[in-house]
């Protein structure tokens, strides 16, 4: 691929495709992502744009045919091989929408692997499309240069979520006004990124809950600092924390 080409395909936009295979040499893609093709970002026939998936990795193409009905992509070489999908999950009681979805796009920039809505008994948020964030999510990945889109898991009483839980992932739960062991502690000890992450509601866990925390063995409190933190706040410094903790760096 000549420098100017290779310029012009990592400046493409970036398009996830759950069912990307290369050995067939062209993408469908419909009608919703056609319309965004060519009347959101005004793309036409010849324009570049890059295509991936957890599964497959992530391919140069252009586009070969667009109307409103539907895109045909033409796939080119591999641009990145496809990479084992590791990081943290992110528990978190449902919050009001638009913080919401922020956190949500957040989470996945910052390497989430898995969000999971846990109600809790002082949630006082119904989340009503859940689908949403799954889309929110996919465009995030998009923008961020993943390869793979979070899951975003159906919403689940918070008990029931510990019930059904396998073992062998801590969960740090961000315990405010506690003596907990601060999370860089914590993510020392354990050596690893592959752990759940949970934050609650903003009136806090319900003392039953707070119990049945304290009853697995694989439930670690961690503090986040003597601040009282907002829910989506409490999750991103957690999840920024994991990952700057994680790569090496070296905190100021």
């Amino acid at each position: 691929m000549e420098a100017d080409e290779t310029t012009e395909i990592m400046r493409a936009p970036r398009l996830h495709v759950e069912d990307l295979d290369p050995g067939r040499g062209r993408v469908v893609l419909s009608r919703p992502r056609a319309h965004y093709l060519g009347t959101v970002l005004r793309l036409g026939v010849g324009d570049p744009v890059r295509v991936f998936s957890a599964a497959t990795g992530e391919f140069a193409a252009r586009i070969h045919a667009l109307d409103r009905r539907q895109a045909v992509l033409e796939l080119g070489e591999r641009l990145r091989a496809p990479a084992p999908v590791r990081g943290p999950e992110l528990w978190f009681a449902p919050i009001r929408r638009t913080r919401l979805e922020w956190l949500v796009e957040k989470a996945t920039e910052l390497g989430a692997v898995r969000l999971v809505p846990v109600l809790t008994r002082r949630t006082v948020v119904t989340l009503r499309r859940p689908e949403r964030l799954a889309a929110i999510a996919e465009e995030a990945a998009e923008q961020c240069e993943r390869l793979d889109v979070p899951e975003v898991a159906a919403p689940r009483p918070l008990c029931a979520a510990l019930a059904e839980r396998p073992a062998g992932r801590p969960l740090l739960f961000a315990e405010e006004r506690s003596a907990a062991p601060p999370l860089a502690r914590v993510l020392a000890d354990l050596a690893t990124d592959e752990v759940t992450v949970l934050v609650g509601p903003e009136g806090g866990f319900a003392p039953e809950e707070r119990e049945a925390l304290g009853a697995r063995a694989d439930v670690r409190p961690v503090s986040l600092g003597p601040a009282i933190l907002r829910s989506e706040t409490a999750a991103i410094c957690a999840l920024a924390g994991i990952r700057l903790l994680t790569e090496g760096e070296v905190l100021p």
